[in-house]
């Protein structure tokens, strides 16, 4: 039997997700649209007739951005669990596992035209910008969702946290507008984010100060019980 087998890259994803840090940890927590951006062949629209009667599609892709593991690793600690806790590789959604692939359920918005191909308009992505997709199937809801399904330890959506902003971030929140580097949209996406509390959930140090990258920002922020607060805010230009 083979011990490994090939699937083609069909698309990568745009999205202003642009590191691992700060992603929400499953699919449709935040409703940030995102991009699909089909490659040749695949970008026939064609392949696509008949996508936009369904609302929610699966995507099949790949962590291309984990670091290498040198063997593997039975256990793993989710963050849900707080993060050291231990429970089998099997029984959680981690990026790192024995054939690195993802599946997330996606609400699709919109086909579109572009660049002499199309594109797939989606929300509720936690993929990393650039992240190649294997794989794209409608979801079926009659099927797809098991209304009695158990959770194991994940029973209920995390708790959000309050999001505020410090006066020097309102500050600079107010020239990153007036400079046209952002929009009241964009920075509704973020505090999304944030509301998830994106730090280790093992730390608990409520001086920490944190930075994570989204979309054209850089964002410093603490977290303090329940809610979080918006320290810094640098625009970082286009990449």
């Amino acid at each position: 039997m083979n011990e490994s087998v090939h699937f083609p890259i069909i698309a990568t994803i745009h999205s202003p997700f642009k590191e691992k840090f700060g992603i929400p940890r499953q699919p449709n927590l935040v409703d940030v649209p995102c991009y699909i951006k089909l490659l040749a062949p695949y970008n026939d629209k064609s392949a696509f007739e008949g996508i936009e009667a369904f609302s929610h599609l699966w995507l099949l892709w790949v962590f291309h951005d984990n670091k290498k593991q040198q063997s593997f690793k039975p256990q793993v600690r989710p963050p849900r669990l707080g993060g050291n806790q231990k429970i089998g590789v099997f029984a959680t959604r981690s990026m790192y596992r024995p054939a690195n692939i993802g599946l997330s359920v996606v609400k699709l918005v919109s086909v579109e035209q572009h660049n002499n191909g199309i594109r797939l308009c989606v929300q509720g992505s936690d993929l990393l910008d650039g992240t190649p997709i294997l794989d794209i199937k409608p979801y079926i809801s009659y099927s797809d969702a098991i209304i009695d399904a158990k959770s194991g330890y994940a029973v209920e959506a995390p708790l959000l946290k309050q999001v505020f902003w410090h006066t020097e971030a309102l500050n600079q929140r107010t020239a990153l507008l007036q400079q046209h580097h952002t929009s009241e949209q964009e920075l509704k996406y973020l505090e999304q984010v944030l509301a998830l509390d994106p730090k280790p959930a093992y730390q608990q140090d409520i001086e920490r100060v944190y930075g994570l990258r989204f979309s054209n920002l850089e964002v410093k922020f603490k977290v303090k019980l329940q809610d979080v607060f918006i320290v810094n805010l640098q625009y970082v230009g286009l990449g």
